[in-house]
């Protein structure tokens, strides 16, 4: 896992008008799948209503890589109603385990 500053995916992410979180979302799946889990492809992001099991096979993975220090129900709850500022508190709990 590479360590990112969270305040920096939170400015970025607003500052390309969300470019950089998608970006974000593919360099962190691609880490997180290396490290045991199994998220499915990242265009599943750009088809309506099929980004939310995206979404939660992603937050099964941050559960799966953070050896539960974040579960997969909060981190999708961060996502869904905060966010950018989900991803940055997301990225601080993957900050942790960050080799």
């Amino acid at each position: 896992m590479k360590r990112r500053e969270p305040l920096l995916v939170l400015f970025l992410t607003i500052v390309t008008f969300g470019i950089y979180g998608l970006v974000w979302y593919v360099m962190t799946k691609d880490e997180i799948n290396n490290n045991g889990a199994e998220i499915p492809t990242a265009w599943l992001l750009v088809v309506p209503f099929v980004n939310y099991y995206w979404m939660w096979k992603f937050c099964e993975g941050v559960e799966t890589v953070t050896s539960e220090g974040m579960s997969a129900g909060v981190a999708f709850m961060l996502l869904f109603f905060l966010g950018v500022v989900g991803m940055a508190i997301i990225q601080s709990s993957l900050n942790k385990v960050a080799t």
